[in-house]
């Protein structure tokens, strides 16, 4: 049974292109299972997170995290009376924008691309499942379903208007332009409690992962972790219960209570606030004018307060700092390479390269080709056309 407040299947605002409806499968999970069979889905298992690919076996991949963040976003969804398929399907798609290299990767590309319209990974995302794609017969991309398509492009929240967050100012990525313009996304509203989820989800796996992640890399300590909020009261009672216990238990033991705090409060909190506002329609969650998903105000300052400390000792770490200048330099070289000799594209390429109109019509090819590589291919690609590889980056694990 679902919330009256959820998206019913039924209600969807369907396709692009109309499609007979599935006889076992709902408009969601059809959703679900095409973003599973996607290219670009496949292509996250060899994406950076927060370490590059070749570093070590244990790191979480672009991949791993979606998979962690469509576990916690059918949750969260099937706790408050949602639609969990919706849930998961905008989990699933959300990162599939993210260009080799994780967030390093798409600053470098956001700055190549700055002339020609942007680049931004959520919207790049969109263009994937939109346009990218090419496999059915009768459309180009997927054809999702409005409501997942609607996820993906808020992911962070309304796009314009008054409720658009202010790194929104400006124009649209030009990604993400087309497809509204194709299809009118309402991006001055907030999207779907569904869709909301998932974004919170996203919060939730990364910053628990991220902790085990550099724990696992040695840029911090259990003992540093003691002494932030959120981290400190875990550990605590973990050591009043399990006194002794050995080195790596005791660091899941915590941070599983970590995870389970975050998921916890938010449900608390979404509960609260669905029962306060008394929403009858997906409809009325979109008007709202603030998001129904959140945490609470005293989780979110102590997770800011960790997530600095991530920023500084981990993400910003001079062993992690040095990879990202290598990285960049391998994507400031491919893509300039690639714009002035589009030929070095693939085959299968030269078709959209020879329909391009103009300098930007092409970067954004180049832009998609270069987004879509994987971390070892990007470094192969670089090493094969330029010079240089992983043994200019240091070899091995960060230290």
């Amino acid at each position: 049974m679902l919330a009256p407040y959820a998206c019913l299947p039924d209600g969807s605002r369907g396709r692009l292109w109309p499609e007979r409806l599935s006889s076992f499968r709902s408009p969601y999970q059809r959703d679900r299972d095409r973003i599973i069979h996607s290219s670009a889905f496949r292509r996250l298992k060899h994406k950076t997170q927060v370490f590059v690919e070749h570093e070590g076996d244990y790191y979480r991949t672009r991949l791993t995290h979606t998979i962690e963040v469509a576990q916690v976003a059918r949750t969260i969804a099937g706790v408050l009376g949602l639609n969990t398929d919706l849930s998961e399907a905008v989990a699933l798609a959300h990162d599939l924008g993210h260009t080799p290299f994780g967030h390093t990767g798409e600053d470098a590309m956001e700055r190549l691309m700055a002339p020609y319209g942007g680049f931004d990974h959520n919207a790049q995302a969109l263009r994937i499942v939109t346009r990218l794609e090419r496999h059915y017969a009768d459309f180009d991309g997927l054809n999702l379903s409005w409501e997942t398509l609607e996820g993906i492009a808020k992911h962070n929240g309304p796009v314009t208007g008054p409720n658009a967050d202010k790194k929104h100012e400006g124009p649209l990525p030009y990604a993400l332009a087309e497809v509204n313009q194709q299809w009118d996304l309402e991006l001055d509203t907030h999207a779907s409690a569904e869709a909301q989820v998932a974004a919170i989800a996203d919060d939730v796996a990364y910053s628990h992962h991220d902790l085990h992640d550099g724990l696992r890399s040695g840029l911090f300590t259990e003992a540093d972790l003691m002494e932030l909020p959120v981290t400190g009261p875990a550990f605590e009672e973990v050591d009043r219960t399990y006194p002794g216990l050995e080195k790596m238990r005791r660091r899941h033991e915590a941070l599983r209570r970590v995870f389970g705090r975050m998921v916890e409060d938010v449900i608390a909190v979404a509960q609260n606030r669905l029962a306060s506002a008394q929403p009858k329609s997906v409809d009325d969650i979109r008007h709202m004018g603030t998001t129904i998903i959140r945490f609470s105000k005293p989780l979110y300052q102590d997770l800011k307060a960790v997530r600095g400390f991530l920023f500084h000792r981990m993400y910003r770490a001079p062993s992690v700092m040095a990879v990202r200048a290598d990285v960049t330099r391998m994507v400031d070289g491919l893509f300039p390479l690639f714009l002035r000799d589009p030929s070095l594209l693939p085959a299968e390429w030269q078709a959209d390269v020879a329909a391009a109109k103009g300098e930007a019509a092409l970067a954004r090819i180049v832009a998609d080709y270069v987004a879509g590589m994987t971390d070892r291919f990007a470094i192969q690609e670089h090493a094969r056309l330029i010079g240089g590889g992983t043994e200019q980056m240091g070899g091995g694990q960060i230290p």
